[in-house]
């Protein structure tokens, strides 16, 4: 069965935001259907178009043999997991699981657009996920070329005092 390299957004600023991303990092290392992930560094970035503390983000790539709505599914069943409440548009979160891209699957249904449609706008996604594909390219450019756009947002790389290639 062939694999697919998706990008994954990751997203938290309730509770222990890097403890929180640092277990769900390790959970999707396991989730079946699922290999070679890779992570981006950490970053602290003020809420965008939401409320409260600062969030820490990463991004996260992975190659899977999932569908996209299998692979959909998956991250919102780890956010249930992990205390996601879906009450206020864009507010606090323990955390949250955005499937950016996948492969080259383009789809725009109620359920699930791809790829993501406002991710190119969003520093919290361009900056880390520069870190893992600064080539990768979206409609609107390559995410390198993309970075000045949004580095007026207000975000923070944070050393973590971990080698991710120290993990394998």
């Amino acid at each position: 069965m062939s694999k697919t390299l998706a990008y994954i957004a990751l997203g938290a600023n309730l509770g222990d935001p890097i403890g929180m991303l640092l277990d769900v990092i390790d959970e999707l290392r396991e989730l079946p259907g699922c290999s070679n992930l890779e992570s981006s560094g950490f970053y602290r970035t003020a809420p965008f178009e939401a409320t409260g503390p600062d969030f820490i983000n990463a991004v996260v790539s992975l190659h899977t043999t999932l569908s996209p709505l299998e692979l959909l599914h998956a991250l919102q069943a780890l956010e249930n997991k992990h205390g996601r409440v879906r009450t206020e548009h864009n507010g606090p979160r323990t955390l949250d699981l955005d499937l950016l891209v996948f492969g080259d699957t383009q789809m725009d249904t109620p359920e699930l657009t791809l790829p993501h449609p406002r991710m190119h706008q969003r520093a919290f996604v361009l900056y880390p996920l520069a870190d893992l594909a600064p080539t990768l390219k979206l409609a609107q450019g390559s995410v390198q070329d993309l970075l000045p756009s949004v580095a007026d947002q207000g975000i923070e790389a944070l050393d973590m005092g971990f080698d991710d290639e120290d993990d394998e």
